[in-house]
């Protein structure tokens, strides 16, 4: 046997192997794909795909061929996302507003493998996934310019829902129109009031009328339907594009920094692991004190006892009693440590109601 023969025998006994494996791989695949559907997950990890790489790749002593295996690597992990799309092809995501809203786009970002279903509120959104017609609720939690989306926040509290993603999707508004309009032709600008009032300096710049409407994607919808070149809508680029709208000038809010966060909600709760040390990890509590001098305090203080940076503090009030609020925090760190199972008992001993809301680590999708 000569040496090409050799090294194709080698070949052929490596290729038999590797599909071996590869079907183990794909076979754990699916697994991954169940649990992210039941958890409502996305398909799409870029820090564990980062972490794989950079893990396996070590493992390649020979520089050359290390930067083949990690693209190897990348093939690899395109072809296990292709797999869990196939899977998971009749997720069904929940969002509150209309084709192009804001809602829309967080939600089709979240999930792009997914059927997204339109609810008239984020309560029927919500309550959707709890009966089991979907499989998770894309809603707002926070906008950085008009702050905390009460309703959302008592659906944490007092739902049974997990947040299990939280995204931050900043708002841009651009003034889009029909095919003809130019900025000398647009007369009226329409909108929700919020995304007028965050472009007023564009709108009174160039002399338009301002006409409010109930959100961005309804407002571009209606220019659509009036054909009319002398209104133009100020919505998002993805909306000018569903309603077949051009875009007459983009970027034309005031601020840049406008941002609103999103979170997945599902009927399991997601439980990553305590020993990756991810820096990214966070969670969510809820919970309520005792009436006496001290309590807040105490509780605080156990949270960072533990080592447990907090991003955020939030009290609202409980509607069934006056004057009584339940408290909403977000804290860096894994809860599902030994620190993090010692935290939640002593805190369960403080507090008169205590949930783990949710765990969450920030990803590429923030980006």
């Amino acid at each position: 046997m000569d040496e090409l023969e050799l090294a194709r025998k080698e070949i052929n006994e490596a290729d038999r192997e590797m599909a071996r494996l590869f079907e183990k791989r794909m076979n754990a695949v699916k697994s991954v794909a169940a649990y992210k559907k039941e958890h409502a997950l996305s398909i799409s990890d870029p820090v564990r795909e980062n972490e794989v790489i950079a893990k396996n790749s070590a493992l390649i002593e020979n520089d050359v061929i290390r930067e083949y295996y990690i693209e190897f690597l990348k093939n690899n992990m395109k072809l296990s996302r292709e797999y869990q799309s196939r899977l998971n092809e009749g997720m069904k995501v929940a969002y509150s507003g209309v084709k192009g809203a804001f809602g829309y786009i967080a939600a089709m970002r979240m999930y792009p493998e997914a059927k997204l279903i339109s609810y008239r509120t984020f309560e029927e959104a919500y309550d959707s996934v709890c009966q089991g017609e979907c499989d998770s609720a894309v809603l707002p939690i926070e906008n950085s310019y008009a702050g905390d989306v009460g309703n959302v926040m008592d659906l944490i509290f007092s739902g049974s829902l997990y947040v299990n993603q939280v995204i931050d999707l900043p708002v841009t508004h651009n003034l889009i129109a029909n095919e003809g309009a130019t900025l000398d032709t647009v007369k009226t600008v329409i909108s929700h009031p919020q995304a007028l009032a965050q472009c007023s300096e564009y709108i009174k710049s160039h002399g338009f009328e301002e006409e409010p409407y109930p959100n961005t994607a309804v407002s571009a919808k209606h220019v659509k339907e009036t054909g009319r070149v002398d209104i133009a809508a100020i919505a998002s680029l993805e909306t000018a594009e569903i309603h077949g709208l051009k875009v007459l000038q983009e970027n034309i809010n005031s601020s840049r920094t406008n941002t609103t966060r999103f979170a997945a909600f599902s009927r399991s709760q997601s439980k990553p692991s305590g020993a990756s040390k991810k820096m990214n990890e966070h969670f969510i509590l809820v919970f309520t004190v005792k009436n006496e001098a001290g309590a807040l305090a105490k509780t605080l203080d156990i949270i960072g006892a533990h080592g447990y940076n907090m991003r955020n503090l939030r009290s609202r009030p409980m509607k069934e009693l006056l004057w009584s609020y339940y408290f909403y925090i977000e804290a860096e760190g894994s809860i599902n440590t030994q620190d993090g199972k010692d935290m939640l008992r002593e805190l369960g001993a403080t507090c008169d109601r205590l949930k783990l809301a949710g765990t969450y680590y920030t990803s590429g999708l923030n980006r």
